[in-house]
């Protein structure tokens, strides 16, 4: 393994926009910290996170990069006091507050993992971040147990295909909401006992027919607004609505009687904002419970295209296409 550069191409936000702000620029190479990792990077997952923070939406937390990209896989460059698991010239792949979009990218050793060697390094960059949000927020703050019934909307999304497969590996009862004949058909490829066209047909029916009437036990929303109402009376008794996404809204107005009335639960979380300690609780389930199944492909990741990381920019309007999987940039 050769001494990092001092200096590195990394993808910079000239000002809030479209994906055209997106533009290469010459950086330093950060160093790292106690407790870091500095990674040479492969690969670089594009997520919705980094197009809000494109549009000035969703700013970085202070204190850390400005660069946008939240998840990486590489190779350890090297490594900063503290650190002891993973050394110069592992392969890991890592979830970050910011700076994937780079040559290199630093990251807190606790939030990386080891990647399989059954995985390429696009593969692994589209693991943490849709990995990490489905397990806390289904598994662990959603309590998806075998033989519930689980509705997801958007389907075909990073979280979308990783939540089905998820949810359907560990014995739950699946539906999901897309918007095409065709993304159907790639859900029901992947588990899911009813894929839902929101097009042309209304899903809080499709539910109640599906469920003989009582309802999903727990739904992740990544849209917001009007659906939080159909969400709400989608439920179940005792169900769980779980918000991770607004994407038509986050102000709503909601009937609290149905929600007291059927003892519902309603929740929501952000991964960027959290402690490196929660992040690393997390990295720690997921390796033990989630990763041997996409070491064995089990659990595959669906992939929907790759681009260069120079072009950031076609990545980010492929984004905003109509697309299914996961968007990487690769070096």
């Amino acid at each position: 393994m050769t001494t990092p550069p001092a200096s590195m191409t990394a993808i910079a936000i000239g000002g809030k926009g479209g994906p055209e702000v997106l533009v290469p620029e010459t950086v330093p190479v950060p160093q790292p910290g106690p407790g870091q990792l500095l990674i040479e990077v492969a690969a670089a997952g594009v997520n919705r996170p980094d197009v809000m923070q494109r549009m000035g939406l969703y700013p970085a937390p202070k204190g850390h990069s400005e660069i946008p990209g939240l998840e990486v896989a590489g190779t350890v460059a090297t490594a900063g006091e503290g650190t002891g698991r993973f050394k110069v010239g592992d392969h890991v792949m890592a979830l970050v507050n910011g700076g994937g979009y780079a040559e290199y990218c630093l990251a807190d050793e606790t939030n990386c993992l080891p990647i399989p060697s059954s995985l390429g390094m696009a593969e692994a960059a589209a693991i943490p971040e849709a990995f990490f949000t489905v397990w806390h927020n289904v598994f662990e703050r959603g309590a998806l147990k075998s033989g519930e019934w689980f509705l997801v909307h958007g389907g075909t999304s990073g979280i979308g295909v990783t939540a089905i497969q998820l949810a359907h590996a560990f014995g739950a009862k699946v539906l999901t909401t897309v918007g095409s004949a065709e993304k159907c058909e790639i859900c029901r490829a992947l588990g899911v006992t009813r894929s839902i066209d929101y097009k042309t047909e209304d899903f809080v029916e499709v539910v109640k027919a599906e469920t003989g009437g009582r309802g999903v036990d727990l739904i992740l929303d990544i849209v917001g607004g009007d659906y939080v109402e159909r969400n709400i009376r989608s439920l179940a008794d005792e169900g769980r609505l779980v918000n991770i996404g607004f994407q038509n809204g986050s102000k709503v107005t909601i009937d609290l009687m149905r929600v007291m009335l059927k003892r519902l639960t309603l929740t929501g979380s952000t991964l960027r904002i959290r402690s490196s300690e929660a992040k690393a609780a997390i990295a720690r389930a997921v390796e033990e419970k989630v990763l041997p199944l996409v070491a064995d492909r089990r659990v595959r990741i669906v992939m929907d295209s790759t681009f260069p990381l120079t072009d950031a920019a076609k990545a980010h309007a492929r984004m905003e296409e109509s697309h299914a999987g996961k968007i990487v940039l690769t070096l």
